[in-house]
């Protein structure tokens, strides 16, 4: 008898951490669409709903605005968003880089407030001799 009461209680402790585990890392987790994804399912998001979007600057289309401000289009191959960033675009950010933009749409414009570059992992470092000074 003592056994049983032992499993139940190990049972029940391990579900309550896995529940307050699932809750913590639900806050955590990001998500977000392909340009594709964000144009074919605009109707789930309604102007000012935020989510997230993923995608290359389209060459060509980069302006900076005053105060930091720039608009540009993102794109994946299949389709192309106009986008505004109000916030001083990341060190690194240019055309034809891989951009997750954090914002909502308005009207046909995805209103950008963060911009994160996203890039490989892999650094080498240069040649014995062949620094840059």
């Amino acid at each position: 008898m003592q056994h049983k009461a032992f499993v139940v209680a190990a049972a029940l402790g391990v579900a309550v951490a896995g529940f307050f585990l699932v809750r913590s890392l639900g806050s955590d987790l990001v998500y977000y669409l392909t340009v594709d994804e964000a144009m074919t399912n605009r109707a789930d998001f309604p102007d000012g709903a935020p989510f997230k979007v993923s995608g290359l600057v389209v060459p060509g289309s980069l302006v900076a605005l005053d105060g930091g401000v720039s608009e540009f289009q993102i794109g994946d191959g299949a389709a192309a968003i106009p986008v505004r960033l109000t916030r001083t675009p990341p060190p690194l950010f240019d055309e034809d880089v891989p951009v997750l933009l954090s914002g909502a749409w308005q009207g046909d414009v995805f209103l950008a407030d963060e911009a994160l570059i996203r890039h490989d992992e892999g650094y080498e470092a240069p040649a014995e001799g062949n620094y840059d000074r």
